[in-house]
C-alpha cells in the first residue's frame, strides 16, 4: 500500500495550492480520509477530514473557510484545496487513511513573501 502526495510548493501569503493524495493497492473509497500537517518543532496536527461518501467534512478551526477537502473515488484520490494561505500554514502535509496505519510521505508547503 502506498499513498503519494503532490502539489506542495512555495507561495506568497494569500496564495493558493491544491494538494493531491493518490492511493495504490488500497481502495480508498472504503475509508474516511484526512490531512494532517507538521510544522518544524511542532506536533503533527489534524487539518481536515472527510467521510467515505465525501458528504461530511470537518476542519481544524484555523483553516475553516480557507481549506476544502474533497475526494474522487473513481481516481482513488483525495484533495486539499488551500486558499488564502498564511505563513502559519507552513508545514509538511500528510494524507492519512482513517482506521489504518497508512500515511503518505508528506509534501512541503511553504508560505513566505
Amino acid at each position: 500500500v502506498q499513498l503519494v502526495e503532490s502539489g506542495g510548493g512555495t507561495v506568497q501569503p494569500g496564495g493558493s495550492l491544491r494538494l493531491t493524495c493518490v492511493g495504490s493497492r488500497l481502495l480508498m473509497s472504503w475509508y474516511a480520509v484526512s490531512w494532517y500537517r507538521q510544522a518544524p518543532g511542532k506536533e503533527r496536527e489534524f487539518v481536515a477530514g472527510l467521510d467515505r461518501s465525501g458528504d461530511s467534512a470537518n476542519y481544524e478551526d484555523s483553516v475553516k473557510g480557507r481549506f476544502a477537502i474533497s475526494r474522487d473515488n473513481n481516481k482513488n484520490a483525495v484533495y486539499l484545496q488551500m486558499n488564502s494561505l498564511k505563513p502559519d500554514d507552513t508545514a509538511v502535509y500528510y494524507c492519512h487513511v482513517l482506521t489504518t496505519t497508512y500515511w503518505g510521505q508528506g509534501t512541503q508547503v511553504t508560505v513566505s513573501s
